[in-house]
Parts: C-alpha cells; structure tokens; sequence
C-alpha cells in the first residue's frame, strides 16, 4: 500500500481557521496596544502617573501655608484600646484609591474615587495632596487652627479632586466598618472643607485661630459633621496597590473623652536637606520627645 504524500504547498487540516484565528490575535494586540492596555503598558502608566515620586512643599517658618503640597500621616499605634484591641505597628498616609480600569484606560483620575491608608510613606502622586483655599486666602499664607479649607490632588492625571465626605446613610457608608465614608470628589462645596485642631482638648481653645505648624501631631476635622478623618487599621482592604487600611470620618474617644489615635494626624513636609525624604524621615534630636504638641522633626 502506498504512501500519500504532499508537496510543501499543500495545506492541509483547519489551515483556514488556524489563519483567521492568527489574524485576529494580531488585531487584537493591535487595537490593545493603541488602547494602551498591554500589561506593559498599564505597569509604565502606573509608575509614570500614580506612584510618580512627588516633591513635598518646605516650610521655611515651620508652619503650613495655602498652597503647600503636603503628605497626611497617621503615626504607629502601637498600644492596645478598646477601638483597637489588635494594634497594627506603622506608619500609615492617605492615600488615593483609584479603580484599576480609570488608572489603565483613562488619562486623569475622575471622581467618584475613593480613598485608603497606605503604608507607603515615601511622597509620591497617591499620598500627596495641596492644602486649598476656600475662605479667599492667598497662597502663601499660614493655615490657622480653626479655619476651612480644602485638600485637593494635584492636577495631569491625578485630576484635581477634593477631599470629601458626608454623613453616613443606607445607601452610602464606608465599605467595611459602615462609618461615615470619606471619598473624592471633583465639586468643591462644603462638604469638601476641613479643620485642622489642636490635639490637647485642654489648650484646644487657646490655639483656636493661631497659625498651625507643619510636622505635629494634631487632628483633622470635617467642617460639616464634626467628625475627625480616622484610619482604621483592623479593617483591610485589598486594593490594586496590595493590603490596606480604611479611611472613615469618625472621632474615636477613649474613656477620657480624648481622641485616640486613629484621629491623630501628621501634615508632612518636605526636607530642605534632602530631597529625597520627608521632614517625617529627618533623624530627631535625642533632646526632642514626639508627644502631642512637640515638633517630629
């Protein structure tokens, strides 16, 4: 019995839709990279848009301006309470929480989008917020205890978007803990204005209308609700940036009427000596403690 053979030319099985089934790979791959949805391509826009290092204001008189780029830290809580009774060690920032699809396809950041507690305390587009005006003030001028204003992202693609929240309802509550939720925002109103206050409730109404330093422990105040921004550290969220933690507005008081310290905050700014790191990473002097009130740097 003889052999059937074929000439090189010859094609022979499901030739045509092994084809068709080539060409269309290759549109595809075509149309994503003009898309710009390669994963390639979504790690570069990552690390070029959102996680692009950020230079962080100087304070030169040691206090915050209008106008100053700043990061907002929440400090280690190391110690056991009844709001936190596992205590997570570190330092957390505020951090914007975009979805994966508006960080891959779009060109900016577009509102609504929401917020996290990252552990990431290096300034950088996602951490780094512009302390606003909402009263007329010019920029340049100290911000005082007491006084409205707005932190906003910076603009290209972090898309201008203000700090926002609102009272908690039935339809809209923060995702795990069902607290006041606190988000972003592209309309500036007053539920985007804030307050910054004294930690000491003892000397809070001395400082009341006194300009506010940079790089000290204070709290953070939603003008509408009353309620101080918090960080949540035993509730984590997974997010496209790895393990998180929550970001509510809600004043947590411990037996003494004194808020505890997922309310405590610290507005970072940079280092004139290095402009790599934060006033936050700056070495202390062995002289200088990092209770409320004194200076972390």
């Amino acid at each position: 019995m003889s052999v059937r053979t074929f000439s090189p030319s010859v094609r022979i099985g499901n030739w045509n839709e092994d084809v068709s089934l080539d060409e269309e790979l290759l549109k595809d791959f075509l149309e994503k990279r003009e898309k710009g949805e390669l994963l390639v391509q979504k790690s570069s826009n990552l690390k070029k848009n959102v996680l692009k290092k950020a230079e962080l204001s100087i304070s030169k008189d040691g206090l915050l301006h209008f106008g100053d780029v700043v990061m907002l830290l929440n400090p280690e809580n190391s110690e056991q309470s009844l709001s936190n009774p596992s205590p997570v060690h570190g330092n957390y920032t505020l951090s914007v929480n975009p979805e994966e699809s508006a960080i891959h396809v779009k060109s900016h950041l577009t509102a609504p989008c929401g917020v996290s507690a990252s552990s990431n305390v290096k300034p950088c587009g996602r951490n780094s917020f512009i302390i606003t005006s909402v009263d007329g003030s010019e920029p340049g001028e100290p911000l005082c205890y007491g006084q409205n204003f707005a932190l906003r992202t910076a603009e290209e693609f972090m898309g201008r978007l203000y700090l926002t929240s609102d009272r908690k309802s039935f339809l809209k509550s923060s995702k795990k803990s069902h607290l006041q939720d606190v988000s972003l925002t592209d309309q500036n109103s007053y539920e985007t204005c804030w307050q910054v206050v004294y930690l000491d409730p003892q000397l809070r109404l001395e400082h009341e209308g006194l300009p506010a330093p940079a790089n000290n422990k204070l709290l953070i105040v939603h003008s509408k609700t009353n309620q101080c921004l918090a960080v949540l550290r035993k509730y984590v969220l997974w997010t496209l940036f790895g393990k998180e933690c929550e970001i509510t507005a809600h004043t947590h008081l411990n037996g003494h009427r004194v808020e505890e310290n997922e309310n405590h905050w610290i507005i970072v700014t940079g280092n004139p000596s290095d402009d790599i790191n934060s006033m936050f990473d700056r070495p202390k002097p062995p002289s200088e403690d990092v209770n409320g009130g004194t200076h972390v740097c």
